[in-house]
């Protein structure tokens, strides 16, 4: 037997949180058995809960907790001389191994080193300067960063400089700072370098490639591409190959987002009119004559979730909450992302929230309402089963809103034994328990899948950016002493690296053409126009509602809808 979930969200990132409406469930004992392990249920009450996200203080404790007497002094001139020596980067598996932070280690003294300006404990690097850190970033002759550490510095060094600040510096120390003014020994020097100066780049390309849609970082890539042709004809061809894969990358990013528009803007010129309501249940494109097959439409869903996904940039989670700067006006950088693909695909689960309540709330009959309440929790079960949480709470979320929530003779014609577990599942006590047990059992079957089905894993994206906010929010970025506070760098680079591995899978699902157009355009009701059409289906139940009815049909039948969703 399959588990499922719920949960309510609306609107932005931590800020604009809202309470969505209540639904009291009662529920039963019961257990059921997930793909992705055994939950027992023995719960009587689950429900009346309000949209919000619960951290406990010690997720972050560990991270900063450290005495005045820790401040250092760094010496910025002795890091290349000591990079020999240092401690290398560890990778992820150990760096983020949960006993590093813990208590576990008793009362051992962890050993405390620094090289250069870098500070490392146990051999794990947590803070350094800013300079000591790029400097690390630089590879040499005999030294290359570890990939984990170089993914890191480029996420988290947007906080403190501009990536062609960053991008400058790089440059500059790979071939500038080390030239000696003879041609034939800078040609020599630079034909040792140029391989890993092309390796650096391209890993900076491929992970953060949306850097490079600010003009001067473009520029300084082919100012480099120069330089290095100067001792190195092989390496020059690469960096023209690295461009090009670069430019094909940024060029697919416009065409999406100019494709988003267009569905977006279509969407919005194909209102509803409520006076017309009996006409538009019956419309072609009414959900259950395109699609009665709960599986098919929740792999068209997940088709879309998957699509969105990976266009969204890893440096984006840092942007999102990072304070802007006046010198951050440049307008090839800023201006120029249109529209945050973060924010767009917030954006979608709330629309796809809407078109669920739309569709309930639509049809004129009991019994028609009834089967596409039916039909939407089972499409929320297969989004469970496959993997796809966002699109099942932006389900469970629409069948929230109180204009569903209402339509008591609907629901009482309804089997809600399905729709009662997905409520457990997604029960927000205790941080989200059961469903972040949920996440990770689905990750571990990614990481074993045998199939591309089972590599699917699609978060909760509203809780999953929430949660590097308050990891943001809840730990410094400077230390006294005015070092980095790597310790939260490597925290938050492996929620996003986790985010990338999911980003990553193609959908192996049939695309089924009508059902993706429909799921992407067609037309909702805005949160006025579906309290209206639930009075109309189930009428006013006190004074209050009935006034409320009166006034919203004033409202709307003398003047065009202008606000979708």
């Amino acid at each position: 037997m399959r588990t499922f979930t719920r949960l309510v969200r609306k609107g932005r990132f931590a800020r604009n949180v809202s309470h969505c409406c209540h639904r009291n469930i009662v529920a039963s004992q019961m257990s059921c058995f997930s793909e992705f392990g055994t939950f027992a249920f023995n719960h009587k009450h689950v429900g009346s809960f309000h949209v919000g996200f619960y951290l406990t203080n010690e997720q972050f404790f560990p991270l900063y907790c450290r005495d005045a007497a820790m401040q250092l002094s760094y010496c910025l001139t002795n890091v290349f001389i000591h990079r020999s020596k240092m401690p290398q980067t560890t990778p992820y598996s150990s760096k983020f191994n949960p006993s590093t932070y813990s208590s576990s280690h008793g009362h051992r003294q962890p050993v405390e080193e620094n090289y250069g300006g870098l500070h490392y404990r146990d051999n794990k690097l947590v803070s350094g300067s800013l300079e000591a850190l790029i400097q690390l970033l630089v590879p040499t002759v005999d030294y290359y960063p570890d990939r984990s550490y170089i993914f890191t510095f480029l996420l988290s060094s947007r906080l403190f400089l501009h990536p062609f600040e960053l991008m400058s510096r790089v440059c500059y120390f790979c071939v500038d700072h080390h030239r000696v003014g003879d041609p034939q020994t800078d040609k020599k020097r630079i034909r040792e370098i140029a391989p890993k100066i092309v390796q650096l780049l391209t890993e900076w390309t491929e992970t953060f490639p949306y850097d490079f849609r600010d003009e001067r970082m473009m520029r300084s890539l082919k100012e480099m591409t120069h330089r290095l042709a100067f001792g190195d004809e092989l390496s020059r061809r690469a960096m023209q190959r690295l461009i090009q894969r670069l430019l094909r990358k940024l060029t697919t990013l416009g065409q999406y987002e100019e494709s988003l528009a267009t569905s977006t803007a279509a969407a919005m010129d194909r209102p509803l009119v409520l006076k017309s309501k009996q006409q538009l249940v019956r419309r072609d494109e009414c959900v259950l004559n395109l699609c009665d097959d709960p599986f098919v439409f929740a792999q068209q869903l997940t088709h879309i979730e998957m699509e969105r996904l990976s266009y969204i940039g890893p440096e984006e989670f840092v942007r999102a909450f990072a304070q802007k700067r006046p010198s951050d006006n440049h307008k090839s950088f800023f201006s120029k992302r249109k529209a945050s693909n973060l924010e767009a695909y917030v954006e979608w689960f709330n629309r796809l929230s809407y078109l669920i309540a739309t569709e309930i709330c639509m049809p004129v009959k009991k019994k028609h309402r009834a089967r596409v309440l039916e039909f939407f929790i089972d499409v929320a079960q297969e989004c469970f089963n496959i993997g796809n949480f966002n699109s099942l709470m932006a389900i469970i979320t629409g069948m929230n809103m109180n204009p569903v929530s209402r339509l008591k003779k609907t629901w009482n014609k309804v089997n809600t034994d399905k729709f009662d577990i997905l409520v457990h599942q997604m029960d927000p006590s205790s941080n989200f328990y059961n469903y972040r047990t949920a996440l990770r059992g689905a990750t571990q079957r990614s990481s074993t899948a045998h199939t591309s089905q089972e590599m699917i894993v699609i978060p909760f994206f509203s809780l999953f950016i929430k949660d590097i906010y308050f990891l943001n929010e809840g730990c410094v970025n400077r230390l006294p002493n005015g070092n980095i506070n790597f310790e939260k760098f490597w925290v938050l680079a492996k929620q996003v690296s986790e985010f990338l591995s999911w980003r990553q899978v193609i959908c192996p699902f049939e695309r089924d053409r009508k059902t993706l157009q429909y799921l992407i355009s067609a037309p909702v009701f805005s949160e006025d126009e579906l309290q209206l059409a639930s009075y109309e289906s189930e009428g006013p139940e006190n004074n209050l509602e009935r006034d409320t009815r009166r006034s919203l049909r004033s409202e709307l039948f003398s003047e065009n809808p202008c606000s979708r969703h």
